[in-house]
C-alpha cells in the first residue's frame, strides 16, 4: 500500500511511496536511453541512507537548474528496479531559506556516521595513549592527534566506495586500530607500535585530498598528488618536529604509508614488504571491504553488485538501520515545489 510521506528520511521510503521532502544531491548524470532521450541519474542522499533516483524525459524536473551537491527540495514516487528502490522524480528544485519553515535543515541530510563521534574520538585517544609504548611513536602519535584531530573526526573515508560520510574516517581509523590491536596479539613477533602509527597515518592524507561533507570531492591537491603520498608528507612534518626521531624508524612509517593499498595497480607506489605492512594493509583492506557489505545491506538484500568488489555479493537483510530511521523529523508545513 503507498503511502504519502513528507520529510521523512530515505530509510523509510518503501515501494510505491509517494514523496516530499529534502536531500543531499551527490549526484547528476545527464544520459540518454536506448530510443536517444535524455533522461538524468541522480544519487539522492540524507543523514539515514541514501537511493539513486531518475528524471525522466516527460518529467519538469528534466531542465531544473540544481546541481550535484546541492540541497534541493523533491517531490516523487519510489518504485522498485531490479529488486532495488529508486525515486522517479517528478518536481526537483534548491532548498532555499524559505524552505526552513517547511522541515529543511541541512544537519539531517548530510551523511553521518551511525556511530556516535564523541565516543569514537575517546575511543582513539585510549588506544594511542594506553597502546604505544616507543616513546617516540607514542609522542608522535600524541602530536599527529592534536594537530589533525578535528579534521579526522569531521572528514569521510573515501569520496563514494567506504566509510564516504561525515565522520567516516574517524569510524575507519577506530575500527583498524582496535583490529590492530587484535592481530598483533596474536602475531606477538609483529610490532603494534608501528602498525598503530601506520593506522594513524596511512589515510591521514584523504584530509586535503577530499573536502568536507557535504561536497566530498577532490580538491586540486588531491587530483595532483593523492592521499599516500599527502600522508607520507604529513609523516615527515610531524617527524621533523620530534628530536632525534630514528631514521629508520621513520623509513618504515613511511613504507607503511606508500604500500597499504597493496598492489601497485591499486595506488600503491611500492608493494608492502614487512611484516607491519602487510598486516596495514590486511586490516585497512578487511574494513573498507566489510563497511561496503554493511552500507549496501542497509539498501537491501540478495545479490548486488558492488563497484568496490568488481562482482556480485551475496547480502543478507536489506532492513534500514533503526538509528538511522530515527533520524526523522517532521516538518510543520506541507512541502511546495511550485515557488
Amino acid at each position: 500500500m503507498s503511502t504519502q510521506r513528507s520529510n521523512d528520511p530515505i530509510s523509510e521510503w518503501q515501494d510505491g511511496d509517494s514523496i516530499s521532502g529534502f536531500v543531499l544531491l551527490t549526484k547528476k548524470e545527464r544520459r540518454q536511453d536506448r530510443n536517444g532521450r535524455d533522461f538524468i541519474d541522480l544519487r539522492l542522499t540524507d543523514a539515514s541512507g541514501s537511493m539513486d533516483g531518475k528524471i525522466w524525459g516527460d518529467s519538469a524536473a528534466l531542465e531544473g537548474d540544481f546541481e550535484a551537491h546541492d540541497f534541493v527540495a523533491v517531490k516523487g514516487t519510489v518504485k522498485s528496479y531490479r529488486d532495488r528502490l529508486q525515486l522517479t522524480v517528478h518536481n526537483c528544485r534548491v532548498a532555499t531559506v524559505d524552505d526552513r519553515k517547511r522541515g529543511f535543515d541541512e544537519s539531517r541530510l548530510v551523511p553521518s556516521s551511525l556511530e556516535n563521534l564523541d565516543d569514537l574520538w575517546s575511543r582513539l585517544q585510549g588506544i594511542y595513549e594506553q597502546k604505544i609504548v616507543d616513546s617516540h611513536l607514542r609522542r608522535l602519535a600524541a602530536e599527529t592527534l592534536a594537530a589533525h584531530g578535528e579534521s579526522l573526526r569531521e572528514h569521510p573515508a573515501a569520496k563514494s566506495i567506504h566509510h564516504a560520510y561525515r565522520g567516516g574516517l574517524l569510524e575507519h581509523v577506530v575500527s583498524m586500530a582496535e583490529l590492530a590491536v587484535e592481530v598483533c596479539r596474536h602475531y606477538p613477533d609483529v610490532s603494534s607500535d608501528i602498525v598503530l602509527v601506520g593506522v594513524l597515518f596511512h589515510d591521514l592524507g584523504k584530509t586535503l585530498e577530499l573536502g568536507k561533507m557535504p561536497q566530498n570531492d577532490y580538491t586540486a591537491e588531491g587530483r595532483l598528488v593523492g592521499h599516500v603520498v599527502i600522508g607520507r608528507d604529513l609523516l615527515r612534518v610531524r617527524c621533523e618536529a620530534i628530536d632525534e626521531f630514528p631514521a629508520e624508524l621513520r623509513l618504515h612509517l613511511e613504507h607503511l604509508i606508500l604500500s597499504h593499498q597493496g598492489l601497485l595497480e591499486y595506488g600503491s607506489p611500492v608493494e608492502p614488504m614487512t611484516a607491519e605492512a602487510i598486516v596495514l594493509h590486511a586490516i585497512d583492506n578487511l574494513d573498507a571491504k566489510l563497511a561496503q557489505l554493511r552500507e549496501a545491506a542497509r539498501e537491501g538484500g540478495g545479490f548486488q553488485y558492488l563497484r568496490g568488489f568488481g562482482r556480485y555479493v551475496l547480502l543478507a537483510g536489506g532492513e534500514g538501520d533503526d538509528n538511522a530511521k530515527a533520524a526523522a523529523a517532521e516538518g510543520p508545513e506541507q512541502l511546495r515545489l511550485d515557488t
